[in-house]
C-alpha cells in the first residue's frame, strides 16, 4: 500500500476548507464567550478509567485504546469531550455557583458515527453547570441556534424529546440491561414488532405506553396527544409541560417532537434536543440535560449543553469566498519591505510574488496590488 494512503474515514483538510473550519472555530468560540462561557482545553489522551467512567458502552466502543509506555496503564484517545469537562468542573474548578464552559478540539472515533462521517471530528461544545431549572436548557438551545446562525446554516429544525418519559413508563418494571438496550433500539427504529416481543411480559400500562410512543412524533399536537395517552403516569405530565415551555420560547424556530427518540439515552437525564438542516445526513447539533454526568467524579451537579462537529457543519453550508489580499512584488529595498510590513500590521494579507511565479493562482483573491508610483509605494485595485 502506498505510504500516502490514509486510513478509512480519515482525510487531510485542504486550504479552502481548512480556512473555513478555522474561521468558524473562531466565530463559535467568540459567540460562546459573548454568552459568558469560559474556554477549557482538556487533553486528547487520558487514563481509560477516567475517560470512560460513567459514559456507557457506546462511548467505550468508540474509544481508541492504548498502553502508556511510562506507567503501563491503559489509556484512551477521547471520543467525546463532555465527560472531561464535567471532570474539570467537579475537581479542578469546584465552584459553588453556575459555571459555563466551552471547548473546541479534535476527538477520535473507532468507527464513523453516521454515513460519510470522519473518524476525526472537530468537536465544539458548551456546558452550563449548577442550575437545575429549564432556564439552563433554554440557554443551551439558544446558544446552539446562534452558533448555527454564525455558521450560515439555513432552515434549521429543532427536535425535542425527554428520556424521563421512558423512565416513567418503566418505573417498577424489572428489566435487565440487555432487554432495556433492545427496547431503546426498537423505539429508535420505530420497530413495533420487536418492541411488542420485548415487552410481552410487562404490565399492560407500561407495554401499551411504550408502543404508543412509536406514533408520538410530529408538531406540537404530539404533546397534547401524549398527555391523554399517559395521564395515568403522574411524572410524565410535568415532562411534557417542560417540553412545551421550551418550544414556546424558541421564537421563529421550526420545532418538532419525537418522544421515542432515545439516542444517547445512557448519557442524558432529561430533555434532549437535536437540530437538523437541509443537506445533512444526521443532526448537526445534539444536546440536552445530563445532570448525572459529573456524579462519577464525586459531584452530581445539574448540567446542560450541546456539541457539534465543525467539519460536518462546514460540509453543509456554502463555501466562503476567497480572502481578499494584496499582491506585492518581491524586493529587497527597505521602502517596499516597510510598505508591506505596514500593510500586514494593519491586518491586510499581502502575498509577495516570487520571481517567475507571477501568473500562479493560490488560496487568496488578490484584488489589489502594491505598486510604485512617483517613487512611493501605494495600493491600487487590480
Amino acid at each position: 500500500m502506498s505510504a500516502w494512503v490514509l486510513p478509512d474515514h480519515i482525510a487531510d483538510v485542504l486550504p479552502s476548507e481548512a480556512r473555513h473550519i478555522e474561521e468558524l472555530r473562531r466565530g463559535l468560540l467568540d459567540t460562546a464567550r459573548c454568552y459568558g462561557y469560559e474556554l477549557v482545553m482538556p487533553p486528547l489522551l487520558e487514563h481509560l478509567e477516567s475517560l470512560l467512567t460513567g459514559t456507557g458502552e457506546a462511548l467505550d466502543l468508540q474509544t481508541f485504546k492504548l498502553v502508556d509506555q511510562l506507567s503501563g496503564r491503559s489509556m484512551g484517545l477521547r471520543a467525546d469531550t463532555t465527560p472531561q469537562v464535567a471532570r474539570i468542573d467537579a475537581h479542578l474548578l469546584n465552584r459553588k455557583g453556575v459555571t459555563r464552559l466551552c471547548y473546541c478540539g479534535p476527538v477520535l472515533h473507532t468507527r464513523p458515527d453516521r454515513p460519510h462521517a470522519t473518524r476525526e471530528p472537530l468537536q465544539f461544545g458548551a456546558e452550563i453547570f449548577g442550575h437545575a431549572g429549564l432556564e439552563a436548557d433554554l440557554e443551551a438551545l439558544q446558544l446552539a441556534r446562534e452558533c448555527l446562525r454564525i455558521a450560515n446554516v439555513p432552515s434549521t429544525t429543532i427536535d425535542l424529546a425527554d428520556v424521563r418519559i421512558v423512565r416513567n413508563l418503566l418505573a417498577g418494571v424489572s428489566v435487565n440491561a440487555q432487554v432495556l438496550s433492545g427496547i431503546h433500539a426498537a423505539l429508535a427504529a420505530k420497530d413495533a414488532a420487536e418492541l411488542a416481543a420485548l415487552t410481552r411480559d410487562f404490565p399492560v400500562e407500561s407495554r401499551e405506553g411504550l408502543l404508543a410512543l412509536l406514533q408520538l412524533y410530529g408538531d406540537q399536537g404530539v404533546l397534547i396527544e401524549a398527555k391523554k395517552v399517559f395521564q395515568r403516569f403522574s411524572g410524565i405530565s410535568q415532562v411534557l409541560s417542560n417540553l412545551n415551555w421550551l418550544a414556546s420560547r424558541l421564537e421563529g424556530a421550526a420545532v418538532t417532537f419525537d418522544l421515542a427518540d432515545l439516542r444517547g439515552y445512557a448519557y442524558y437525564s432529561g430533555a434532549r434536543f437535536a437540530i437538523y438542516a437541509p443537506g445533512a445526513s444526521d443532526a448537526l447539533v445534539r444536546g440536552g440535560r445530563y445532570d448525572e454526568v459529573g456524579a462519577v467524579f464525586g459531584r452530581n451537579r445539574p448540567a446542560a449543553g450541546f456539541s457539534l462537529d465543525i467539519k460536518q457543519v462546514v460540509g453543509v453550508v456554502s463555501p466562503r469566498a476567497l480572502k481578499a489580499a494584496i499582491r506585492a512584488p518581491w524586493g529587497e529595498s527597505d521602502e517596499v519591505n516597510a510598505a508591506i510590513a505596514e500593510l500586514r500590521t494593519s491586518g491586510e494579507t499581502v502575498v509577495c510574488v516570487l520571481p517567475g511565479h507571477e501568473s500562479e493562482v493560490d488560496e487568496f483573491h488578490c484584488d489589489r496590488e502594491l505598486v510604485q508610483i512617483a517613487g512611493r509605494w501605494v495600493v491600487q485595485a487590480v
